[in-house]
């Protein structure tokens, strides 16, 4: 006797219907659920009509290039960022039946980067793009094989995308930050820019615009991307006198948190003082001192999405327009905002003590 869908509903904790949804690719189950369906369901031989049900001996090999140009992005600090993309990876690519491999590049030429893919047993390629420029983006036109990108984006390439909606979340942040009172909103960017930096810098600036707020480009610094790095930075700029704002936008986590360490050496307190709110949700953001209020985007759904996209390029031929995914975020509150409707007077006094003397803190507001 056949394997019955009442057996495959037991094993997977679910309704015969949730199962005969996963089975025939309908929507109304959620990812992992479908998943664990068809897992289970392989596992039994149920040899389903669908090609979701495709045995692992025959499942096409795609690889995920990890490229690190110059590791100011793509570091050890962000290997929980990378992680996510993936576990997304992963789960994408069994359930589209494709296997997944990986291969890192540290430091490698683009020319070195083709030439060893050329050669590699794989029908398609996801390229982490995060450290890429434009050229070397487009340089992977060369390759015969389906291509998508993954923590970038550019409008004028023929190329698959999925990158975060880094506009539309740096939007949000800069309401929320107006929305808490503040009208002296500085940022705090990477010295070396990625793309996805560049963008969020971008959506800043368009933001306060939007917002009809004020843009200051001497409230704009620029620190190293790794956690050290932006903390050294952040002390020089406060040892140098600049004028703070009283609310700064950090384009990642590392940023964010680099600069709180160096907003503590220096006495400037948070977010007594001076607000934070940074970009990415990283684990240390939750640890932080103050924990940090960021910007949270899926990592492992932009992974999951990239790896169905290249699947639809290996069965369906590369022939058809290029498709450019954005995800969008969800803001995640902590306690690195301070509310400026809350009065002086309601706040304890440590609070409402200044910080030194060579430290401005909220500009003109």
């Amino acid at each position: 006797m056949g394997v019955r869908v009442k057996d495959i509903a037991k094993l997977a904790l679910v309704s015969p219907a949730a199962v005969s949804l996963a089975l025939n690719n309908k929507p109304g189950v959620g990812l992992e659920t479908r998943e664990r369906i068809i897992r289970i369901a392989r596992d039994l031989g149920h040899d389903g009509p669908k090609a979701l049900l495709i045995p692992k001996a025959v499942a096409e090999p795609v690889c995920f290039l990890h490229i690190a140009r110059h590791g100011h992005a793509v570091n050890r600090d962000h290997d929980v960022f990378i992680a996510d993309y993936i576990e997304g990876l992963g789960q994408g690519a069994r359930l589209q039946g494709l296997s997944l491999g990986i291969t890192t590049f540290k430091a490698t030429p683009i020319e070195a980067i083709l030439q060893s893919a050329s050669s590699m047993d794989a029908a398609g390629f996801i390229v982490l793009g995060t450290e890429l420029e434009e050229a070397d983006v487009a340089a992977f036109s060369r390759l015969d094989r389906p291509v998508v990108f993954i923590d970038t984006w550019y409008d004028f390439l023929p190329f698959d995308f999925v990158d975060m909606n880094n506009e539309d979340s740096v939007f949000a942040i800069v309401r929320e930050f107006m929305e808490r009172g503040h009208r002296s909103i500085g940022m705090v960017k990477g010295s070396i820019e990625t793309r996805n930096l560049k963008l969020r810098e971008e959506g800043f600036v368009a933001s306060l615009a939007r917002l009809g707020l004020a843009y200051d480009p001497a409230l704009v610094f620029a620190v190293d991307s790794t956690f050290h790095g932006a903390t050294a930075d952040m002390r020089a700029i406060l040892q140098g006198g600049r004028r703070l704002p009283t609310a700064l936008f950090c384009a990642n986590d590392i940023i964010a948190c680099g600069c709180i360490r160096a907003f503590q050496h220096e006495g400037v307190r948070v977010p007594e003082e001076l607000s934070i709110i940074g970009f990415d949700d990283l684990p240390l953001s939750a640890t932080a001192d103050p924990p940090l209020t960021t910007m949270q985007v899926s990592k492992s759904q932009i992974g999951r999405m990239a790896v169905q996209l290249v699947s639809t390029r290996i069965r369906n031929g590369v022939g058809t327009p290029s498709v450019k995914v954005l995800i969008g975020g969800r803001l995640v509150e902590r306690q690195s905002v301070r509310d400026l409707a809350v009065s002086a007077e309601m706040r304890p006094a440590k609070a409402r003590a200044g910080a030194r003397a060579s430290i401005q803190i909220g500009g003109n507001s």
